[in-house]
């Protein structure tokens, strides 16, 4: 095993997964050597370890830590030196060569795609899973944006609404990060028919319906701006919105959440009705890989529920795999299976491949929030 580090990482100590029984089809996987180019922490040691005592074959793992960072390696290499590469599946388009076609092959027959949490691949297609009808990446982990609440200050009976940041009793104690809340919102605006935005995703469909859907809904959320109580950027100011500057309901990440659950169990992070929001990393085999074999057998071992599980333990991240909660601690499946139910998992929004006039232009709007 060896490491290609480009930033100092720190791991914990999770426990070493069973060794598992060559099947005799993976005979011809069971040598050689693996190239990843993983994010920094995806791919930490005791996931290593166990792969390479399970199957025999050499992990050699290069890290990057921005999507940028992945895109212009693998094109400057032309496609070559990696087998398996893990970007954000709405990246996907910007690994492609001068011809125009994806760097990626399609995901190979003897690849365990059924493992996948059946909805995350059929809404991976209009993400960037696809590229001319086939599938090339696959979904790996995510995570959420949804709602936390104080219940024992604010309780909310039936499914929370992204609407509930607004209500009366949270004026002056809700909490938001700016360039989520115009998100939120708006899918609550569209599920009331106040502000059409065909789920927000018109936002991404042209600068001018951009700025006419950001446009009514900031104009919506200022007239409420009495019901500000705190600004985050991080999760440091997010987990402080609650526990210093007195918020009772705030659109925080899934971590967020789940971290003040576990020390106050009057804290609840959960799905709002709308849909809650999702980014989604992915990962697929380059057609130029040099160890395919290999590389099947890295992704099937990735795919199954019990590495899921050590994943979810190092990271805190979600993983894409079904039943992967199952092997995680105790506590990250209780909050997993409590917050994620069937109905949730197949109600995501998904975050989705930037347009060019994306992020000015919800820059534009955040200011406005943020000096109202």
């Amino acid at each position: 095993m060896s490491f290609n580090r480009r930033s100092i990482l720190k791991f914990s100590a999770a426990g070493l997964a069973a060794p598992m029984i060559l099947k005799a089809s993976d005979a011809l996987a069971s040598s050689g050597s693996v190239k990843v180019f993983a994010w920094g922490d995806y791919v930490q040691p005791n996931i290593a370890e166990a792969f390479e005592a399970e199957t025999g074959i050499k992990l050699e793992l290069t890290t990057f830590g921005s999507n940028d960072e992945a895109e212009s390696t693998v094109r400057a290499n032309g496609g070559k030196g990696f087998d398996v590469v893990f970007p954000s599946i709405t990246n996907s388009a910007n690994y492609v060569d001068d011809s125009g076609e994806s760097f990626f092959a399609e995901i190979p027959a003897d690849v365990n795609v059924a493992n996948v949490i059946p909805s995350f691949v059929r809404d991976s297609a209009a993400l960037g899973g696809t590229f001319k009808g086939k599938q090339i990446l696959l979904p790996f982990d995510w995570g959420t944006e949804g709602v936390t609440y104080n219940k024992a200050v604010m309780p909310i009976e039936g499914q929370v609404s992204y609407g509930d940041l607004w209500a009366d009793q949270a004026k002056g104690k809700a909490a938001f990060r700016q360039k989520s809340v115009i998100m939120g919102t708006g899918l609550y605006l569209d599920a009331i028919g106040e502000v059409p935005s065909n789920r927000m995703l018109d936002v991404y469909k042209s600068e001018d319906d951009a700025r006419r859907v950001w446009g009514d809904v900031t104009k919506w959320i200022l007239e409420r701006k009495d019901n500000f109580g705190a600004f985050w950027n991080n999760a440091t100011e997010a987990t402080a919105a609650f526990t210093d500057a007195g918020s009772i309901i705030g659109q925080t990440w899934d971590t967020t959440g789940l971290l003040l659950n576990r020390d106050n169990p009057d804290f609840l992070y959960r799905a709002p009705k709308e849909g809650i929001i999702t980014w989604l990393d992915s990962f697929g085999m380059l057609k130029q890989a040099e160890n395919p074999q290999q590389a099947v057998a890295f992704m099937n071992f990735m795919l199954k529920p019990e590495t899921g599980g050590m994943f979810a333990n190092n990271t805190g991240y979600n993983s894409a795999v079904a039943g992967a909660a199952d092997f995680a601690s105790e506590e990250f499946k209780a909050q997993f299976n409590e917050v994620y139910t069937a109905d949730v998992l197949g109600n995501m929004w998904w975050w989705q491949a930037d347009t060019p006039f994306f992020a000015p232009v919800r820059n534009e709007f955040v200011e406005i929030i943020t000096n109202a």
